[in-house]
């Protein structure tokens, strides 16, 4: 299950997922994201309450990231031991921001 909180500001997003990110959860991210992305200029990823990330889920925020590069910034915040290890393992900590 993960449990998706949106807040929207002017041109700035967050985006705060508590839960575990996987084949079935990704699909509700990724319509959450593609729902709300027009006009934002700024999205922050708070992944403080993610336990678990999937591949699927790196897809969602690699598609998400290659979108931002094209209209702003994307950053991630609060990220976790357990899924940075996940963004380490696979590389990445070198494609995304990643704030401690």
């Amino acid at each position: 299950m993960l449990n998706i909180t949106k807040t929207i500001e002017d041109q700035s997003m967050m985006i705060s997922l508590e839960g575990r990110l996987d084949t079935i959860t990704a699909v509700e991210l990724e319509q959450a994201i593609k729902e709300s992305l027009g006009g934002i200029k700024e999205l922050t990823l708070d992944l403080e309450k993610l336990d678990y990330i999937s591949s699927a889920g790196l897809r969602v925020l690699l598609a998400t990231q290659k979108r931002m590069n094209n209209q702003g910034t994307m950053k991630l915040i609060h990220v976790g031991d357990v899924v940075m290890e996940v963004f380490e393992v696979t590389g990445f900590t070198d494609i995304l921001t990643i704030e401690a």
